[in-house]
C-alpha cells in the first residue's frame, strides 16, 4: 500500500471517530439552541472555558504520540508499556489540575463581564464536566496509544458508539419529556459525565484483553514513577500544550468578550465556533495520520519515507480544506438555518459562517505544520507565534474593532472573526516557512 494510502486511511478512520467526539459539542448545541436561548448563551460560555482547559492538558498528553509512534517504529515494545504508565502519573496530576481550575470560574466570570443571569447555569455545567474531566483525559490518552500503533479503527468505534449514547441521552435529561424532570443545559452536561465514564471502562477493558496490546506489558508489570520518562514527555508535552492553550484560550476570551454584545451574538458566535470546531475535525485527522506516520518512520531511521509522508499528509489537507471552505461559504444561510430559529440570529450567524470558510483553510494549514513540527520535536517556536499573532493580532485586533471603533459592522462577533482569521493567515505562513527549513536538513538523509 503507498505511503499516501495509508495516510489517507488512517486519516479517515481517526476522522470518523473525531466527527463522533465533535458532535457532541454539535448535539449539546443543538439541543440548548432549542430549549432557550439563554441556554445556548450559557453553553457558549461554558465550553469556551471547559474546552481552553481540556485542550490545555490533553496538549501536554499528546506529546505521547510522537513518543510512542517513534518507539513502535524502533521496534521499541517493553518501552511502550513504561512510557504509557509514565503518562498515567501525569494524567493523575494533570486532572486535579484542570478539575480545579473548572470549579473556580467565577474570576474570570466576574473580570471579563459575563451577564450574572447567566451565572448558575455556567457554574452547574462546569461542575458536571469537572467530573467527566479524567476519564476524558485517560480516553484520549488510549487514542493516542492506539493511533501511534497504526490501529485507529477500536478507537474510532468507541466514539461512535458513545455518539449514539450521548445524543438521545442528552435530549431525554434537557426536556424529560414527562417521563423524568427537565434539567435543561444541566442536562447535556449529565449525558456527557455518563458517555464519558463508558469509553473509560471500554478503553481500560481493551487495554487488559485485546491482543493488540498484549506485546507492551501494559498490565503485566506496574512501572514506578520515572522522573526522567516524565520530563521527557513534559519537555515536549508543556510547549505543546501551551500553543494549544493559547490558541483555544483566544477562542474563550473571544466568546466571553463577544457575551458582552448580548444574548443573541453569544448565541450566534457558539454557533460559528461550532461549525469552525466541527470543520476543524477534518485537517485534525489528517494532522494526526500524518504525524503517527512521520514519527513511525524517524523512529525507524528511514527519513526518505518520512519526507514522503509529509507530503502525501499535505496534499490531501490542501485538498479537503478547500472543498469545505468553499461548501461553509457557499451555505452560509442554509447552515445558520440548521442550528438557530430566530431569524435575527439567523442572519447574524450566517455572516459569521461566511468568516468560518476564510478562518479554516488557514486553519487546516497551521495544525498540519504544528503537528509535523511536533514529530520533529520543534515546539517553543510555534508557541511564541500562537502568542504573538493569536493573542496580539487576532483577539487584541478584534476587541480594537469591536469596542474601539464607531463602525457598526464590527459591533458584532464579526470583528472578532475577521482578526481572527487574519491572524491565522501569518502563522499558516510562518510555520510553513519553518517546517520547510526543518525539512530541508533531513533532503540529504536515506
Amino acid at each position: 500500500m503507498s505511503e499516501k494510502r495509508l495516510v489517507l486511511n488512517h486519516a479517515l478512520t481517526v476522522l470518523v471517530g473525531q466527527l463522533a467526539v465533535i458532535s457532541f459539542g454539535v448535539t449539546d448545541t443543538i439541543v440548548a439552541g432549542r430549549y432557550d436561548p439563554e441556554a445556548l448563551a450559557a453553553l457558549s460560555i461554558s465550553s469556551a472555558i471547559y474546552i481552553s482547559v481540556y485542550v490545555a492538558l490533553l496538549g501536554v498528553l499528546q506529546a505521547m504520540l510522537p513518543i510512542l509512534a517513534e518507539l513502535y517504529g524502533a521496534k521499541s515494545h517493553q518501552r511502550i508499556g513504561e512510557i504509557f504508565h509514565q503518562g498515567l502519573y501525569l494524567l493523575g496530576l494533570l486532572s486535579l489540575i484542570g478539575m480545579t481550575a473548572l470549579l473556580s470560574p467565577g474570576l474570570i466570570l466576574k473580570w471579563t463581564k459575563v451577564p450574572e443571569n447567566l451565572h448558575p447555569m455556567i457554574f452547574d455545567y462546569l461542575f458536571l464536566l469537572a467530573v467527566a474531566l479524567p476519564p476524558a483525559l485517560f480516553f484520549r490518552m488510549f487514542s493516542s496509544l492506539s493511533q501511534s500503533l497504526g490501529k485507529p479503527k477500536t478507537v474510532a468505534f468507541i466514539q461512535v458508539a458513545g455518539l449514539a449514547v450521548k445524543i438521545p441521552l442528552s435530549i431525554l435529561l434537557t426536556f424529560g419529556f414527562d417521563v423524568l424532570e427537565p434539567r435543561g443545559l444541566q442536562g447535556c452536561a449529565m449525558a456527557t459525565v455518563i458517555v464519558n465514564f463508558g469509553m473509560l471502562l471500554v478503553s481500560l477493558w481493551l487495554l487488559k484483553n485485546s491482543a493488540l496490546f498484549q506485546p507492551y506489558g501494559i498490565w503485566k508489570k506496574l512501572y514506578p514513577p520515572s522522573l526522567k520518562d516524565i520530563g521527557h514527555i513534559t519537555r515536549l508535552g508543556i510547549p505543546n500544550g501551551l500553543s494549544v492553550t493559547v490558541e483555544v484560550t483566544s477562542f474563550t476570551m473571544m466568546a466571553l468578550f463577544i457575551a458582552r454584545l448580548g444574548t443573541s451574538a453569544s448565541a450566534s458566535h457558539q454557533v460559528a465556533a461550532n461549525l469552525a470546531a466541527l470543520l476543524y475535525m477534518v485537517p485534525l485527522s489528517f494532522s494526526i495520520a500524518t504525524s503517527a506516520r512521520a514519527s513511525y518512520w524517524i523512529g525507524a531511521q528511514n527519513f526518505a519515507m518520512m519526507r514522503k509522508s509529509v507530503r502525501s499528509g499535505f496534499e490531501l489537507l490542501f485538498l479537503t480544506a478547500l472543498v469545505l471552505a468553499g461548501v461553509a461559504w457557499l451555505g452560509q444561510k442554509e447552515i445558520a438555518s440548521v442550528y438557530v430559529k430566530d431569524p435575527s440570529i439567523v442572519e447574524l450567524t450566517a455572516q459569521l459562517v461566511g468568516l468560518v470558510a476564510l478562518y479554516h483553510f488557514f486553519d487546516a494549514v497551521q495544525t498540519m505544520c504544528f503537528f509535523v513540527l511536533r514529530s520533529l520535536k520543534i515546539v517553543f517556536i510555534p508557541f511564541i507565534i500562537y502568542s504573538c499573532m493569536l493573542w496580539g493580532l487576532g483577539l487584541g485586533g478584534g476587541f480594537m474593532l469591536a469596542y474601539e471603533y464607531d463602525v457598526i459592522f464590527f459591533q458584532s462577533p464579526s470583528a472578532f472573526w475577521l482578526s481572527s482569521s487574519t491572524a491565522l493567515i501569518f502563522v499558516s505562513l510562518s510555520l510553513l516557512l519553518l517546517l520547510r527549513m526543518k525539512l530541508n536538513r533531513f533532503a540529504s538523509e536515506p
